[in-house]
């Protein structure tokens, strides 16, 4: 799948087709071959391909303006949509109620012009880092499909979705990464908004504090139109930024601990050649990061808050859902109102003195996962593992959530190697800033030999 620039100027010149961009998006869903079956959990063909033929009768009549007219788009199976239960990667909620009306981010999809061509897989209700679903199988990462590889989680369908051509975009939820590790993990950009500026409002949530809705696609302009969408702001391009006028600060200790070498390497090239492009790049302190482990200890927001929004359900059907997230969800009944208070209160404090530390620099850069993707079946098999392994992805993107910044991850590995993904972070609200800034240096961090255009 191209970019939404290529894919709108291929429509607009009569080079193709919405109903052939969507046949051959399904195509690839119903290849057996492929990873379509575990990547879609609901495939809307018939629904789908009626949109198409709508937006090229608009098209024929010089009436297709809107932005994502014709462009095939999935979204995680826990946004709503109208006359389904939202099932949330689950099968605990397989007997709720329909959904009486469309989540607020499908329904600016749909006004935009998108073509919704299914809801895609995931982590169980969203809380993990790696992708893996016991219920409806786990897509594998486009890197080493021999080995089979986790691809990221736990938008991990969104991720997939795009890599393989489902989809121009896969529209995710994060709330300690679930955008931007799958979008490292598959070689792709992952947006990150500050979380109020997208509508939550028919999203089933994790962590109400931290949840957040963003992109997955192959440049940062197509998630910065995208996340405009998403929000309900105005359309207007990315503004050009030189690159010489761009300031980032790499935090000294933390976000270091346990990278693999392949990682290491991706991150210093990158480095380099922002060197070598006059982008300046300094070490920050930042220790406040060290206080994050403690700070969280007793499982965080996400803990306390699906503890009590999965009660009842857990009363109900314990039986049925992922022991692995179970036993996360469950954690979080140790923490008392009298923690969360104070959770909060450390956390303003961790916010303005993160605020502090980066105040030199447009944004911090650091690794956005500190390992490549591990394979899958080592994480099936092992609970250690898989707790170990959770921990350690989780880690650095979910610095941005607790920060309630936006954040960005971009690739930045060698073709043929496995992805890796650099991560900017950028203060509260200042989305459009960071996506200028990550717009400044996409062509020098992607992968030698990428010919892709970056425009959208």
């Amino acid at each position: 799948m191209e970019t939404i620039a290529e894919l709108r100027e291929r429509l607009a010149r009569g080079e193709t087709s919405s109903e052939a961009l969507v046949r051959a998006a399904l195509a690839r869903i119903e290849d057996r071959s492929g990873e379509g079956a575990a990547t879609f959990t609901r495939v809307y063909v018939a629904r789908a391909l009626d949109a198409a033929r709508k937006a090229d009768a608009l098209r024929r009549r010089g009436a297709a303006r809107l932005p994502l007219c014709g462009i095939p788009v999935s979204v995680k199976d826990l946004f709503d949509v109208a006359g389904e239960p939202t099932l949330a990667g689950s099968v605990v909620l397989r007997d709720a109620a329909p959904a009486a009306r469309d989540a607020d981010v499908v329904a600016r999809l749909r006004s935009a012009g998108a073509i919704i061509v299914g809801k895609t897989n995931m982590t169980e209700f969203a809380f993990s880092g790696l992708g893996l679903n016991p219920h409806y199988g786990t897509p594998h990462s486009p890197w080493d499909r021999a080995t089979g590889r986790i691809p990221g989680g736990s938008s991990s369908g969104a991720a997939v979705s795009v890599s393989d051509g489902m989809a121009a975009v896969g529209i995710g939820t994060d709330t300690g990464g679930s955008v931007r590790i799958p979008a490292a993990y598959c070689g792709l950009v992952g947006f990150k908004p500050t979380a109020r500026r997208v509508s939550r409002e028919g999203v089933v949530p994790l962590s109400a504090t931290l949840d957040s809705v963003g992109p997955i696609a192959r440049t940062v302009a197509c998630c910065a139109l995208a996340d405009a969408v998403l929000s309900g702001e105005p359309l207007r391009p990315l503004a050009p930024r030189p690159a010489r006028g761009v300031r980032f600060g790499v935090p000294r200790r933390y976000v270091w601990d346990g990278v693999d070498g392949q990682v290491a390497r991706g991150l210093e090239r990158a480095r380099s050649r922002l060197a070598a492009a006059a982008v300046t790049v300094v070490d920050v302190e930042c220790a406040e990061l060290d206080d994050l482990p403690e700070i969280n200890a007793k499982g965080g927001f996400p803990g306390y808050e699906a503890r009590r929004w999965h009660a009842q359900l857990i009363e109900r059907a314990r039986e049925r859902y992922d022991p692995r997230v179970l036993v996360r969800i469950l954690r979080g009944g140790a923490m008392t109102d009298q923690d969360l208070a104070t959770l909060m209160e450390r956390r303003a404090d961790f916010q303005r003195r993160l605020a502090r530390s980066m105040e030199a620099c447009d944004a911090l850069l650091l690794p956005t996962v500190p390992m490549v993707a591990p394979p899958l079946a080592e994480l099936a098999a092992s609970d250690e593992a898989y707790a170990r392994a959770n921990a350690l992805v989780l880690r650095n993107p979910s610095i941005g959530n607790f920060f309630d910044g936006c954040a960005i991850s971009l690739p930045c590995h060698e073709p043929g190697d496995a992805p890796v993904g650099l991560m900017l972070i950028g203060r509260p609200g200042e989305d459009r800033q960071l996506l200028e800034a990550a717009q400044a240096i996409e062509r020098i961090v992607r992968p030698a030999g990428w010919e892709g255009d970056v425009a959208c």
